[in-house]
């Protein structure tokens, strides 16, 4: 990430968290360890030692959340503990913290009220204070960087790689007017799905959100505008896990998609492993910020969280850009609240 963007980044997320005072309660928080199910595919954010299920090493936790929650467990007094457990698939993955498997999720996920209710509108979910910030992006080949240089440069025949139900897909669409604003699919628009192909006729019962979708559009391949100069959205593996991301990476690298629209922070990670030859061409304006899932009924339990989390960041001082540079700095941070509780500071 170049260094005027990490600072950029750093100050947003600073101004939008609340200021920590490095006073949080040292009360435990829980007592006994939590059940984590962490995404495994959002390379640097979150994701396995191996991405294969089956491997030994499958549940081992990696990345800038995998350190926090190291920190937040190696705070004295708090009783945080960890049982971290992958969860392959992105589909609704915040509402697995109210399922009796989970008591907490996290993987990159960007805080939406959507997202904070179930299929039947129940509000099942609530999450902690934002720990990261996140802007869209576009990947391009080096080749197209120029071309593709921004999100209004979008027009043409320019086929858009995008994961289903994530913030990256809902904010292409917004931006392309493939969507209202409550997530309708404008009337003409034609969606390719497994079961043949649909034509949305403006209705909310072709809608597409960063909490889901509706029925009409579920496993979607694409999504192809009838005015032929406008650019289609490219699905491939239609949304599902590690395979998608991988698919629309090759299908970039072979010029079968001319752009996958993504957050930042995994495009950056992709453009550095292709070695030049893909980049990041184009930036959103739009910031998200990142926390955990709980359970509604766990609020308590995620304020708790939250106070640990704003200590640990310093109000939002220190977040992604600074753990870049010194994957330590969380737990360094959890040092001086050990040396605090400990009467040294």
């Amino acid at each position: 990430m170049p260094c005027l963007l990490r600072a950029a980044l750093s100050l947003l997320l600073a101004c939008l968290l609340p200021l920590g005072t490095g006073d949080a309660d040292s009360q435990a928080c829980a007592d006994a360890p939590l059940r984590f199910g962490f995404y495994a595919s959002f390379p640097p954010v979150s994701y396995s030692a191996d991405a294969d299920p089956e491997a030994a090493n499958f549940n081992s936790h990696r990345g800038y959340e995998a350190d926090l929650l190291s920190a937040l467990e190696a705070l004295d007094g708090t009783g945080l503990a960890f049982q971290r457990q992958a969860i392959p698939l992105w589909q609704d993955i915040w509402l697995q913290a109210a399922s009796p498997r989970f008591d907490m999720v996290g993987g990159g996920i960007s805080i939406l009220d959507a997202r904070r209710l179930d299929a039947a509108g129940d509000e099942r979910v609530t999450f902690t204070s934002g720990h990261i910030a996140f802007q869209q992006s576009l990947l391009a080949r080096a080749e197209d960087a120029q071309r593709i240089n921004s999100y209004d440069a979008i027009e043409g025949a320019l086929r858009l790689g995008v994961y289903a139900d994530t913030t990256g897909e809902t904010r292409l669409l917004e931006t392309l007017g493939y969507i209202t604003e409550d997530g309708a699919l404008v009337a003409g628009i034609m969606v390719e799905t497994p079961r043949g192909t649909v034509n949305a006729d403006g209705s909310a019962d072709y809608a597409i959100g960063a909490a889901g979708a509706t029925a009409n559009v579920a496993g979607r391949q694409a999504l192809r505008p009838l005015d032929e100069t406008m650019p289609a959205v490219i699905y491939l593996a239609g949304g599902a896990g590690e395979s998608a991301i991988t698919e629309l990476h090759e299908a970039l690298l072979n010029g079968d998609i001319d752009a996958f629209a993504q957050a930042q922070l995994g495009n950056s990670a992709a453009a550095i492993a292709s070695e030049g030859a893909l980049v990041v061409s184009a930036l959103d304006a739009a910031l998200e910020l990142g926390g955990f899932a709980l359970a509604v009924e766990d609020a308590a339990l995620a304020e708790c969280i939250s106070d640990r989390i704003d200590w640990l960041t310093d109000g939002g001082s220190i977040g992604y850009a600074q753990w870049l540079a010194d994957a330590t700095v969380f737990l360094r941070r959890a040092q001086l609240w050990n040396e605090r509780e400990s009467g040294g500071v």
